[in-house]
């Protein structure tokens, strides 16, 4: 089968969520064709992932939780990624493949600063350094080639990350001198769907594989001329993206970086899982309290009082998983720019909804740096 998407990232989310969801969704005969995943960073890391997903056999998922009360721990083996290559390196296969009218579908997930601009990108080399130059090289060597329509779903955890990257792509292309027939292009055929992934993928497993929790949902802002490249039950197109986002942003991710940020105040142990401080009873108040305090209040204010709290209960549950080991050091990386996304995301909802209401544990938070 050809493949049908390119796939910017092999990070150990992807892998254990779009990727094994294409894989179940190619099985079952609901997509339209398998992946081919690129790294863009260039770090060792990335080119060691790239080197294990080129031999083409594979790479194992294990999912282990609970559903329902009851244990799940079964291990897939996913081959929804059919070639891996270097954008460092592989340049040429690379722009190959972003122009293959089969391809109709890019995905990528490039971690917390991927729309970074490097200041040595000016549009005159080949091979730009940031994933956003990249980008644009990629879809004018498209353009070029004949311009057949696609759709781009960035995974990134930024809010209407599928309209943030457009402006970035479209900033970008425009300062390095694109013509006005590739910028309407852009604007006409290029689809960027805002969209966002939640499932807590705890482990990577070496060189290349992923340790991760039963639960799964990617959700897609719908949008004419939209190609999903896939059909999966976690997968859901909706008109109402806001939602799905803030419950996930101001209740999961806001719960761990609560849990980062008592861990770092208290220097806690260094190899500190969710489940262990979870034992902490003075920890689960504090998690607690901020819920009920401060999160709940607002998501009532917005007329979602009983989807946060239905949501808030399937988070507790998902934290207490006692067969993830879920490390509060990784939780906590690049912290200061998560508080800002999540803890003074929140505040600024609560000023906008209930401008009377105290949020003192955030602020004291955000105020500490």
């Amino acid at each position: 089968m050809h493949p049908a998407i390119l796939q910017f990232g092999t990070g150990r989310l992807l892998q254990a969520h779009v990727d094994l969801m294409l894989d179940e969704a190619l099985a079952a005969g609901n997509a339209a064709g398998p992946a081919v995943a690129v790294t863009t960073s260039g770090t060792p890391e990335a080119a060691k992932r790239a080197k294990a997903l080129a031999y083409g056999a594979g790479f194992p998922v294990h999912i282990r939780g609970l559903v329902d009360g009851e244990p799940v721990d079964r291990q897939v083996q996913v081959t929804s990624i059919t070639e891996a290559l270097d954008a460092v390196t592989h340049w040429e296969d690379v722009r190959a493949r972003a122009v293959d009218p089969h391809i109709r579908a890019w995905i990528s997930n490039t971690a917390d600063r991927g729309y970074e601009l490097h200041p040595e990108d000016d549009g005159s080399t080949p091979v730009p350094r940031s994933f956003p130059g990249k980008l644009v090289k990629l879809l004018q060597a498209r353009f070029e080639e004949g311009g057949h329509p696609l759709s781009v779903f960035p995974l990134e955890l930024i809010t209407d990350n599928g309209k943030v990257l457009r402006k970035i792509v479209t900033d970008l292309a425009t300062a390095w001198g694109a013509s006005g027939d590739f910028l309407a292009w852009l604007e006409r055929d290029v689809m960027f769907a805002d969209s966002l992934v939640d499932r807590i993928v705890s482990e990577p497993i070496e060189p290349v594989g992923a340790v991760a929790e039963p639960y799964a949902l990617w959700a897609i802002r719908a949008m004419p001329g939209l190609f999903v490249p896939l059909e999966h039950p976690d997968v859901v197109v909706t008109d109402d993206l806001e939602r799905y986002a803030r419950l996930k942003l101001f209740i999961l991710n806001l719960g761990h970086t609560w849990l980062a940020e008592r861990w770092l105040n208290e220097k806690r142990p260094s190899e500190e899982i969710v489940l262990e401080a979870l034992q902490d009873v003075d920890m689960v108040a504090s998690l607690d309290r901020l819920y009920d305090e401060e999160v709940l209040p607002v998501f009532v204010a917005m007329g979602l009082g009983p989807q946060a709290e239905e949501y808030r209960r399937t988070t507790m549950g998902r934290f207490a998983n006692p067969f993830l080991r879920h490390r509060l050091a990784d939780i906590a990386s690049n912290h200061a720019a998560k508080k800002e996304r999540r803890f003074g995301g929140l505040v600024a909802l609560s000023r906008e909804y209930l401008p009377d209401h105290p949020t003192p544990l955030l602020d004291a938070a955000i105020a500490a740096g």
